[in-house]
């Protein structure tokens, strides 16, 4: 491992052992362990920071079997992507000291925000496909711990167990998508992601070659769309705004649903090209425009920042799926525009709502007086957020105008519907931006009461955003030079030049920003009559609401559950029998279909006369079984097939194998000619649909173990083989018995009867601290 390099392990580490270390340490610092917290992240920052400038890869093994290592890549993109995770997380946990005063589960919040912290790092720097997967699951889980952390309210376990169902549903698609990618590298570097970005066009050509493109581009599409809210599973995160303020503007806007984004980012060198384009240019562009119109008509201010970040995560989506470095520069641009400028303003909106009580924003207007900081930290973050010059969301917007004319100027047609729908939900995120402005300058409520001047642990960490922000809005080439150009070109096709600042000639893109502008301040004035027509669109089909739809599906998931559950767990030994074997024959067969096997070359003139004479009788005797007229002739029919398979054992060659037969038949044959005296000679009238049930379920059961027994005695010159020859030469000697069956059932049967003394060992233990515990209790 290169030394420079061994500061990302410790800055991916670092959270998770702080975080289990935090119960111990709220017992010593109480509520002041918010600020422990900031201070993991600020070492965590400085750890990264201490790499710009640097590339590399550094891996540790963690599953050689598979290939699968604890790789870390350093570039641009993920540099821009660690900072934000470690530089917002200082302020939210130094923000979280004083908001989250006289919580409850003080402990559980900040450990689960730590670990929160390091799982988006690990993201961030992930270069193994395992270990992103691994990682994106754990802000998965962490997410849905800070949602419910008010366990006791409804609301705050219904929006945790949606973002849960939604997010964890779209890791599956990734993990799809992810072992697609592997299936196509398989022997040259399965999960490592770091050869797969250096060697983009090799992997493209194999995904699209083996047919398997637009399925890895489809699932991984998913994945993002879920975790970044993207339509139509978008609405889950206005449900998550239930959490305390600071994990709203901690996950919620800086880090944590732009994982998708970020993964998108990553990715886009292995999948650019038309399907790219036309799947998340138009995924991108659409979410901006709904979540834009949604956040026009929300009454309540956290939720207007909720639609608002689900319209400007579209905005980044759309960004990386242009295929001009216009597009790649926009999606990395406004990564870190928005965690400046939307982290802010949750944080004023925690500000509002402590200080006033609500946050309806019919009722707040005016607070400028009793906040002036918090009113000067939401003007700089409400007009960068609304793209107005010369504040830092401008430069990144003009950007993604720039790459929607370009796709619209070269594809033609259809295509000029990208720039045309840009501007549309640029005009309205203008109108929700001077919405949320006007709580501090439009007019003051009558019923407002007085509002106390807000502490500063609290007005500190939106401004230093909110400073940041105006930093890079003078300067906007300084971000560019530091980090942005970088991270551009981690996610570009090619390297390009990046430049940011004012226009000085009239373009289209400098055009479309000032029709932006303009038409935007004039609908400001209408916005309530503009709210109301949106209001009437949305309100059309109430039945096609995602959340809707989301609840009906759970439904529908309850009353299958119910019904299957029903007629599965029904008491009956047969039902389950039936399940079981039909289950797993079922398994095995799809598994042998979907392996593609080779089935090894047959010929019935290859048996002997003898043996296939045999085998008839076998058969016979197995069809009479079951149309035995009573329970002796059946036991008896079943010995004969019995002792035909050890007969077969002797013609193969296998004495000791016919022996046991022989032994275990006879006893078979004893122990149930010695129960028939206890079975009734009559139960019931079986029921034709249970008749021919059973009888599939045998058939089924048959042919499983026909197809397996054929399957495992091919013989191929492949490494199935390769490896029963190898067993089959070093059994003897190596193994210490007398020929390759002892063996077998030592190695084996061995493993199988330790682990039936684990079980029985448990089982003893349990019943020892049952009759303990029963003993206690008689004598209270």
């Amino acid at each position: 491992m290169e030394p420079e390099l061994q500061v990302i392990f410790a800055s991916v580490l670092l959270p998770f052992v702080a975080a289990i270390a935090t119960p111990l340490a709220y017992r010593v610092l109480g509520e002041r362990t918010g600020y422990g917290g900031a201070a993991v992240a600020l070492a965590c920052f400085g750890l990264v920071a201490s790499q710009i400038g640097r590339e590399g890869t550094v891996a540790v093994p963690w599953v050689p079997s598979l290939e699968i290592a604890m790789r870390f890549r350093v570039d641009g993109w993920a540099l821009l992507f660690a900072l934000l995770a470690s530089g917002v997380g200082v302020l939210v946990f130094a923000y979280s000291a004083a908001y989250m005063h006289g919580e409850d589960n003080l402990a559980r919040y900040y450990a689960t925000l730590l670990a929160f912290m390091g799982s988006i790092i690990g993201v961030a720097f992930a270069a193994d496909l395992a270990a992103l997967f691994l990682f994106w699951e754990l802000t998965s889980v962490c997410s849905f711990v800070l949602i419910g952390h008010n366990t006791e309210e409804d609301a705050a376990r219904y929006s945790a167990r949606m973002a849960m169902v939604v997010t964890v549903g779209g890791g599956l698609c990734l993990l799809a998508g992810f072992l697609l990618l592997a299936v196509v590298t398989d022997g040259a570097a399965t999960f490592d992601l770091a050869w797969m970005l250096a060697n983009d066009e090799a992997v493209r050509t194999a995904l699209r070659k083996q047919g398997l493109f637009v399925p890895a581009l489809v699932l991984i599409g998913v994945a993002a769309a879920a975790k970044s809210a993207q339509v139509p599973l978008h609405f889950w995160l206005p449900n998550a705004m239930v959490a305390p303020t600071p994990v709203s503007a901690f996950l919620h806007s800086a880090t944590m649903v732009k994982v998708g984004v970020y993964v998108l980012g990553r990715l886009r060198p292995l999948f650019l090209g038309v399907e790219w384009t036309l799947l998340f240019a138009t995924l991108g562009l659409a979410t901006m425009t709904v979540g834009a119109a949604l956040a026009v008509i929300a009454s309540d201010i956290k939720r207007l920042l909720a639609y608002s970040t689900a319209s400007h995560l579209g905005l980044m989506v759309a960004g990386f799926g242009f295929r001009s470095a216009a597009g790649a520069e926009a999606g990395a641009f406004h990564l870190l525009n928005h965690a400046l400028f939307k982290a802010a303003l949750f944080l004023v909106a925690g500000v509002v709502a402590h200080e006033v009580g609500t946050r309806h924003l019919p009722n707040l207007g005016g607070l400028w007086r009793d906040l002036p900081v918090t009113a000067a930290v939401t003007v700089v973050a409400a007009l960068s957020m609304a793209g107005i010059p010369p504040f830092n969301g401008f430069y990144s917007k003009e950007l993604l105008f720039e790459a929607a004319y370009e796709a619209g100027h070269s594809a033609g047609g259809l295509a000029w519907a990208y720039p045309v729908v840009a501007v549309l939900a640029s005009v309205l995120t203008v109108v929700y931006s001077l919405r949320f402005l006007s709580i501090f300058f439009g007019d003051r409520p009558s019923g407002l009461p007085s509002v106390h001047r807000a502490p500063v642990a609290l007005v500190g960490p939106p401004a230093v955003l909110a400073a940041l922000a105006a930093v890079v809005s003078v300067t906007p080439e300084t971000a560019v030079d530091v980090v942005v150009q970088a991270a551009a070109d981690a996610t570009a096709a090619e390297a390009h030049e990046m430049h940011a600042g004012l226009p000085s000639h009239l373009t289209p893109p400098v055009l479309m920003s000032a029709v932006t502008v303009v038409g935007g301040v004039a609908a400001y004035p209408y916005s309530d009559r503009l709210g109301r027509g949106i209001e009437a669109v949305v309100n059309v089909r109430d039945a096609l609401r995602p959340t809707h739809l989301y609840d009906q599906s759970l439904t529908a998931v309850e009353l299958g559950s119910s019904f299957t559950a029903s007629r599965v767990h029904n008491g009956l030994l047969r039902t389950y029998v039936v399940w079981c074997l039909g289950t797993a024959s079922g398994l095995s067969l799809l598994g042998y279909a979907t392996a593609a096997v080779q089935w090894p070359a047959m010929s019935v003139f290859d048996v002997p006369l003898a043996m296939t004479l045999v085998l008839v009788v076998a058969l016979v005797a197995g069809v009479a079984v079951s149309v035995a007229p009573s329970h002796v002739a059946g036991v008896l029919t079943l010995s004969i097939l019995g002792f035909m398979v050890a007969i077969f054992y002797i013609m193969a060659s296998a004495p000791d194998l016919a022996l046991t037969q022989l032994v275990v038949e006879t006893l078979v044959l004893l122990i149930f000619l010695l129960v028939l005296e206890e079975l009734p000679a009559y139960y019931a009238d079986v029921k034709r649909f249970v008749v021919a049930r059973d009888a599939a379920l045998s058939l089924l059961v048959g042919v499983t173990a026909f197809v397996t027994v054929l399957l495992a005695g091919r013989r191929a010159d492949d490494e199935q083989t390769a490896v029963a020859g190898y067993y089959a030469e070093k059994a003897v000697p190596e193994g210490g018995g007398t020929n390759i069956v002892n063996v077998i059932l030592v190695d084996f049967r061995g493993f199988d009867t330790l682990g039936e003394i684990f079980v029985v060992t448990i089982a003893a233990i349990s019943v020892l601290v049952l009759i303990t515990m029963r003993n206690r209790g008689e004598r209270r």
